[in-house]
């Protein structure tokens, strides 16, 4: 009689019956605890090292495309600006999967405060009824966006939650920024200075946006740079971020040969390239523990087909087909192969679990950018390793299968 899976249950019984008896030979126990281990631990470090990988990709894809455009319009090489902005933009919005087109102005400026100055990177930006929120302000953390253009006296400005603690800028605060882009003087260049109040504190988690950036009204940008109605870029989104190549090309036929289009895949491909590399590495490399974890399996079964040398003997003289022999020992490799299979990917997606949700790995935000190790452990990696490790499992199992099948009962049985 058959049960569902196609397999007869004499096989089934008579499998888990040798694997859980106890042995004469208590190495093979051992080996098959080690073989049990040695698969949990290959899945379980295969999840972890999965999730630490696209934990990165995703916080880092999903930052920095939050900080820059899908695909942004420059100058070939920054000296006046850009012009002829609100004509470009009215076009390259129209252009398929575009939602947005928005201009903006960066500059280099000093923050001056009673505490620290310090260097940042300030953005102007359009701001209010029909434009885009920056995706940046949407990390707001203190204060408003609408007091960008209402700041009781002075402009307002937005910072980052790292530059607001290192210079002191708190909430309300007035800031000076100072402009090395001032007047021409006899004697040189002077900075120029101007006050603004903090009208807000956003914070993204990334250290380098967190650190150094400062958005404002793009007129008041202007006036900080000391620059008429140009902008030094127009940023794009876009509905579909992989369609950014296509959106590229059409864009530079819409802008001539004076500006040049570049877009996220471009400006960030070596980092995303260096993610995807690693992961094949690390497929590769934490899969030898599951190779070694089959090895062990195929050990285990050799030693105990020596060990049953008699009663596979008597279960063949009794009527048991030798495809039956064969299928005890596959069921007891793949037995083995899905419960460490089981066991890893439960110790697995655990382990992201609380690492993701308590932050247990910390780094130093000035050198990777982020506070943490994101973890992000996905379905979808869990199956496919999980069926890998049951798959390898039951390769280790063929040849001693084979062997099991390839005993005579007669010589088995002469000296009996």
């Amino acid at each position: 009689m058959r049960n569902r899976l196609g397999l007869g249950r004499f096989e089934l019984f008579v499998a888990l019956r040798y694997l859980k008896a106890k042995r004469k030979q208590a190495v093979v126990s051992v080996i098959t605890v080690i073989s049990v281990a040695g698969v949990a631990a290959g899945v379980m470090a295969l999840v972890v090292a999965l999730a630490i990988n696209n934990g990165f990709r995703t916080v880092l894809q999903k930052t920095l495309l939050g900080a820059t455009a899908h695909v942004t319009v420059l100058e070939k090489e920054p000296l006046y600006g850009i012009d002829d902005w609100e004509g470009l933009v009215a076009k390259l919005v129209r252009l398929p999967h575009v939602i947005s087109a928005e201009p903006v102005l960066y500059g280099a400026v000093f923050l001056s405060s009673p505490l620290q100055s310090e260097g940042a990177e300030i953005k102007g930006i359009e701001v209010g009824p029909g434009h885009r929120v920056n995706d940046l302000l949407r990390h707001l953390k203190e204060g408003s966006i609408e007091r960008l253009e209402n700041a009781s006296g002075f402009p307002g400005i937005i910072l980052g939650s790292k530059l607001s603690v290192r210079t002191g800028l708190t909430l309300n605060s007035v800031a000076t920024v100072i402009s090395p882009q001032g007047e021409l003087t006899p004697f040189g260049p002077k900075p120029s200075y101007f006050r603004f109040r903090v009208v807000g504190i956003f914070e993204t988690g990334f250290y380098d946006l967190d650190s150094q950036w400062a958005l404002t009204t793009l007129q008041a940008a202007q006036k900080v740079l000391s620059l008429r109605d140009v902008v030094n870029a127009i940023e794009i989104k876009l509905d579909d971020i992989h369609q950014a190549p296509q959106v590229s090309r059409l864009a530079s036929r819409i802008v001539g040969p004076k500006l040049v289009v570049t877009n996220w895949m471009e400006l960030n491909r070596p980092l995303f390239q260096a993610l995807k590399m690693e992961k094949r590495v690390t497929v590769v490399t934490i899969g030898l523990i599951v190779l070694i974890a089959a090895m062990n399996i195929l050990v285990a079964l050799v030693m105990m087909v020596m060990e049953k040398y008699r009663d596979i003997a008597i279960l063949v003289s009794m009527g048991a087909k030798r495809e039956q022999i064969r299928r005890i020992f596959v069921l007891q490799g793949l037995m083995i192969g899905t419960l460490g299979s089981v066991i890893g990917l439960v110790a697995g997606y655990s382990l992201c679990y609380f690492a993701e949700r308590y932050r247990w790995v910390r780094l130093d935000e000035q050198i990777y950018a982020l506070s943490y190790v994101p973890f992000n452990a996905r379905w979808n990696d869990g199956v496919w390793i999980a069926a890998a490790a049951i798959f390898i499992s039951y390769l280790a199992t063929l040849y001693p299968a084979r062997n099991a099948t390839a005993i005579a009962p007669a010589e088995a049985l002469r000296y009996e």
